[in-house]
Parts: structure tokens; sequence; C-alpha cells
């Protein structure tokens, strides 16, 4: 599958520590090579078909896997804190 960020959610990835910044893209390149393969730090969003989390630390990146299309959308990757508002 590809993986593809909205304009936000690259922002975002700019705004944070390289550290986390280049763990949370590899652990996202990972889920998409393999979407539907088991991931430990990945989660299904409750009440929301077809949405995942993904932890880094504080930092999580919401994201959405279209199966039809063969893409990982990444929406938003946010401090804990913020990303469930």
């Amino acid at each position: 599958m590809r993986l593809e960020f909205t304009r936000a959610a690259l922002r975002d990835l700019r705004g944070i520590p390289t550290k986390d910044a280049e763990s949370i893209a590899g652990n996202l390149a990972t889920i998409a090579e393999g979407a539907f393969g088991s991931h430990p730090q990945a989660k299904p969003l409750q009440g929301m078909r077809g949405w995942y989390r993904l932890r880094r630390g504080d930092w999580r990146a919401i994201y959405r896997i279209d199966a039809r299309a063969g893409v990982v959308m990444v929406q938003a990757i946010k401090h804990r804190r913020e990303v469930y508002r």
C-alpha cells in the first residue's frame, strides 16, 4: 500500500522532535507495507471503522486504511494531550 500524508500531518511531523519524527515515519512505512498485519503500537480507534492510531511515546499518529485505493492516509500527528480533541 502507498503511504500518504495530509498537509496538516506533514506540518505536524515537521513540528515534533527529530528522533520521534523519524521513528513515527518508519513505523508508518512498516504499517503501509503490511497494513493488515499485526503492529504492536497501532490500535483501531473505537467507534471509527477503518481509523487507527500509532503510538510513539507521547506522540500519536492518526491514520486510516483505504483498502480499495491501496492507501494508508495519515491525517494527524500530535501530542497525546491534543490529538483526540
